[in-house]
């Protein structure tokens, strides 16, 4: 088995087309870990932005299947309540999703990213982000084709990765046994300029200083722009 550099990331695929009823879906792989995403596109919006005048919306929904991980997880209508460790997961993968949409020129509409982890193998908040945004591209494109807007509203692709400090030194792309081993745990998502749009950042033992920060971003950076390859080849973007 190939044995991975600090710097590389796990085998990643992006598989579009997955779903048949889906405006647009992907397959995200990264390693181990799989998450199917699917995006939904309504001829509405949510009640607090009726009559707003700002254009559409786009929102997810992120979850995990029962036997994603080594035991059974409940499902959320068993357990009774939301699970709040998918609703801020949710949430992050929307205001991701978001940055790279014109809204305005998407028209009164709401497009639903669902992302779905069919198998956890560590960085499955950053798998989805990297599987919704082609999702999300293929469905503005079906509005395109459809002659529901004149142009793919699209302004960037984003991408996300998991980097930390394992043993003391920068690690790209935590799977789960390397994360469970980190020092330090940061999730990272960026555009394809390489702005930041979100970080994420734990210490688990000792805290860390301002150039061990640096360091990770620029990891970050290294591999969010592989991704961003990857993304631009299934997508067919130049």
């Amino acid at each position: 088995m190939h044995e991975r550099s600090r710097t590389e990331l796990r085998p990643v695929l992006l598989a579009p087309g997955w779903m048949a009823h889906a405006e647009g879906s992907c397959l995200a792989e990264m390693g181990l870990t799989r998450v199917l995403c699917s995006a939904t596109v309504e001829e509405k919006l949510p009640p607090f932005l009726e009559h707003a005048g700002k254009g559409g919306w786009v929102t997810a929904e992120y979850g995990m299947l029962p036997r994603s991980t080594h035991t059974r997880q409940q499902r959320e209508r068993s357990r009774g309540s939301a699970n709040s460790r998918a609703l801020e997961i949710s949430r992050l993968i929307g205001r991701a999703l978001r940055i790279a949409v014109d809204l305005p020129a998407l028209g009164e509409r709401t497009i639903t990213l669902d992302c779905d982890v069919l198998q956890a193998d560590g960085g499955t908040r950053c798998c989805a982000v990297n599987g919704a945004v082609v999702a999300l591209h293929l469905a503005l494109g079906k509005l395109v084709g459809e002659g529901k807007l004149t142009a793919n509203p699209l302004k960037t692709l984003v991408a996300a990765v998991s980097v930390g400090l394992v043993d003391g030194a920068p690690r790209l792309d935590l799977d789960y046994a390397l994360d469970n081993r980190a020092e330090v745990d940061l999730n990272v998502v960026m555009t394809a300029g390489g702005r930041l749009v979100e970080v994420q950042g734990t210490a688990e033992h000792e805290p860390f200083d301002r150039s061990q920060l640096n360091e990770l971003l620029d990891l970050a950076g290294q591999g969010i722009g592989h991704l961003i390859a990857i993304q631009k080849e299934v997508l067919g973007i130049a």
